[in-house]
């Protein structure tokens, strides 16, 4: 994806290895220097060699006890540099020659040695002697850098206590945005990191957007929660916050970052913002990031005068918003972690939420109260809640129920027009004694595991608590619903597998409440859950040179990757499947590099993804892309596109390659897509991958031209 950002700030493995490499290279030269300079200090000291100086004479012995001394401060510049393993080779270098010495003292004599000898004592002593300085020296730094440490960490703790009372303070005043700041947070550090920031300045985004609204302290409460629409007058009232939050924050010098959120957040890529209009990249980086988590989220979210819109809205709006709102690179990454977050993972999702804002529901008429949908994506999500309801004489026993749904903004619908609007599609429903209506899955299958038999009350107050354990793999569910020792599961075949699954809870009569929810994010396997249907396949049509491939979300599948070598063409015949309704919902190509030559493989670098609606996500660190597309006079609209792509068409990309410049052009419906990549980061073997969103591929032919 797009960034003006670098990539993490860490260490460069090849400098690392450099400084090794010169480390060993220097300690094995200080070790021949010092045999060589012991070898002519030995031959010296034996020598009867003089040397005429004018009329002075200068035995060559002379220079022996010179040379003893250099060859001392070798070893003791091999404690002084390499510390520990450089006291043990000096050891090991003294060690090796006091037999020589001694056996020269003792067998032939040569009382000559004795000075060498005294010598390597001394030499002993003074490398201990450093080595003790050195180790002590740095046992003072090592406690000075602990305490450091941990008077960082208390200031650091302070600082975020000291956050987190301003938040709780901010989204005490405003019922509606409780826990904005930390999702803003969380969503600012999102960006950041697919924009390939350093975990410093992750760190620092952080909590400049943790404190974005810190300036709404000064704004009356009257007004932040005023549920209609605001005045002039209050409308500059609140446009006053950014200033305010600039006051409050500016004075923390340690933390000079932090104010930058506050202030800027409400500035305007077109200039058009607020309070300073600043414009462009004259806006700091750190508010242009936070100023789309804050819309993101002020879109996701339930507000006083409307719901959450659908994240293919929110997306839509992000995109349309590029460039006079937004920083379009900032929007770009966004769309991107959007594009890939195929669970919803994003959208706002607290417990309060869940039970539509509210503690806790009461169902007199069945369905007179819903909570919102509980999303279940492919790993396991654990739902527990307690359920009581007032029985009386002829009154039927009632039972929790479950709505199993989709739809764009995960709540049950009744009105047509809602259902229409938001493709809503109701899976079937399960009550909780284990009758269950099947509406649009294809097929629902209970299994008793364990069940107690219970005394049936005629009157009183029946209380029960529910755990619910629900996997999802494709186009299977499975719901395993626990009351006490009573335990059954429910399997369900969904329609496809490319429709979100929501869980909401009602009931009648009864009152819904403690709700929990939890996850476990291991991946489901298809083993998990039994298949009671038949798996739905779009690709059971010819296969060419490498296997079909259904995509049924955003990049779930790829197919057999193809190295770019030479100039090819590749040929496929493409079908979205019934589910797709966005423009998206089209093939894309994956140009990327991996040393096993798999998608997401070891080391894997991605240097373009091409879609065929002429979109391109890529990373401007390791690769250089130039898109252009243009639309031929057989374009007709968009609706058209999706229309057409639905009924399918065949699909032809010419890809040229020279060193590393890698071309790659195709048109198809009207919509010309042509695309130059370069490659930056010196790999050599490239490699091709088809993949998508919501669309079969079949029939995949591959030419290469030479």
């Amino acid at each position: 994806m797009g960034s003006k950002a670098g990539k993490p700030k860490l260490s460069d493995p090849s400098s690392i290895k450099n400084q090794s490499r010169k480390k060993v290279v220097l300690f094995v030269l200080l070790i021949v220097f010092y045999t060589l300079v012991a070898f002519v200090t030995n031959q010296a000291a034996r020598s009867q060699v003089v040397i005429e100086v004018g009329d002075s004479r200068l035995p060559m012995n002379a220079f022996a006890g010179v040379l003893s001394s250099l060859s001392s401060v070798i070893l003791i510049l091999l404690v002084v540099l390499f510390h520990k393993q450089g006291l043990i080779a000096s050891l090991i270098i003294i060690a090796g020659q006091w037999p020589i010495m001694i056996q020269g003292i003792i067998m032939h004599r040569n009382l000559q040695s004795i000075p060498g000898l005294f010598s390597s004592v001394f030499t002993i002593i003074a490398t201990f002697a450093i080595y003790a300085g050195i180790k002590q020296i740095e046992d003072l730094q090592s406690k000075e850098i602990r305490y450091l440490e941990k008077q960082k960490l208390l200031s650091q703790r302070l600082f975020e206590q000291t956050s987190t009372s301003l938040v709780n303070a901010i989204d005490a005043k405003d019922t509606y945005s409780r826990g904005h700041s930390v999702r803003v947070a969380e969503y600012s550090v999102k960006i950041a990191r697919a924009m390939g920031k350093s975990e410093e300045e992750v760190m620092r985004i952080y909590y400049a957007a943790l404190l974005h609204d810190v300036g709404k302290i000064g704004i009356p409460d009257t007004i932040i929660n005023k549920k209609g629409k605001l005045t002039d007058e209050e409308f500059d009232s609140i446009r006053e916050h950014p200033v305010f939050g600039n006051q409050i924050l500016s004075s923390i010098g340690d933390y000079p970052y932090i104010s930058i959120g506050a202030h800027f957040h409400h500035e305007r890529y077109d200039g058009r913002g607020y309070p300073e209009k600043l414009k462009g990249d004259d806006i700091p980086e750190i508010a242009r990031i936070i100023a789309v988590a804050d819309s993101y989220d002020a879109m996701t979210s339930n507000r006083s005068y409307r719901d959450a819109l659908p994240q293919q809205k929110v997306r839509e709006e992000i995109l349309k918003n590029a460039g006079t709102q937004f920083d379009p690179e900032v929007a770009k990454v966004m769309v991107s972690i959007i594009d890939e977050d195929v669970d919803y993972q994003l959208k706002e999702r607290s417990t309060v939420q869940e039970l539509s804002g509210k503690s806790s529901i009461y169902c007199d008429e069945y369905e007179s109260e819903v909570s919102e949908g509980i999303i279940l994506p492919s790993v396991t999500t654990k739902i527990r809640f307690d359920y009581s309801s007032e029985v009386k004489g002829t009154m039927k026993v009632t039972a929790p129920t479950l709505i199993l749904f989709d739809s764009q903004d995960a709540r049950v619908h009744r009105d047509p027009d809602a259902i229409r609007d938001l493709n809503y599609f109701e899976f079937g429903t399960i009550r909780l004694d284990g009758q269950c209506q099947c509406e649009e899955a294809r097929k629902m299958e209970t299994k008793v595991i364990n069940q107690v038999k219970s005394k049936i009350r005629l009157t009183g107050h029946v209380k029960r608590q529910y755990a619910l354990e629900a996997i999802r793999y494709a186009d299977h569910l499975r719901i395993r619903i626990t009351e006490g020792e009573n335990i059954m599961e429910v399997t369900v075949a969904l329609p496809d597998s490319t429709r979100f699954s929501y869980i909401a809870l009602t009931g009648e009569k009864c009152e819904i409440s403690n709700l929990s929810i939890s996850r476990d994010y291991e991946r489901i396997t298809e083993d998990a859950i039994p298949r009671i249907a038949e798996k739905i396949s779009y690709i059971d049509g010819p296969s060419g040179q490498i296997p079909n491939v259904q995509i049924d979300g955003f990049r779930m599948a790829y197919s057999e990757p193809v190295p770019i070598k030479e100039n090819m063409k590749i040929s496929f015949h493409t079908m979205s499947l019934p589910t797709s309704r966005l423009i998206w919902h089209c093939p894309y190509v994956d140009i990327f590099h991996a040393d096993d030559g798999k998608v997401k493989g070891e080391n894997y670098q991605e240097y373009a993804l091409i879609r065929l609606d002429g979109e391109n996500w890529y990373d401007k660190i390791i690769a250089d892309n130039q898109l252009s597309v243009d639309m031929t006079s057989s374009f007709r609209s968009w609706h058209d596109w999706k229309v057409d792509n639905k009924a399918g068409y065949d699909c032809e990309i010419t890809v040229e390659r020279t060193g590393n410049k890698i071309i790659l052009t195709t048109e198809n419906l009207g919509v010309k897509v042509h695309n130059i990549t370069t490659v930056l980061d010196g790999n050599d073997e490239i490699y091709l991958a088809l993949t998508g969103d919501q669309c079969a591929l079949t029939n995949i032919q591959i030419s290469r031209n030479g």
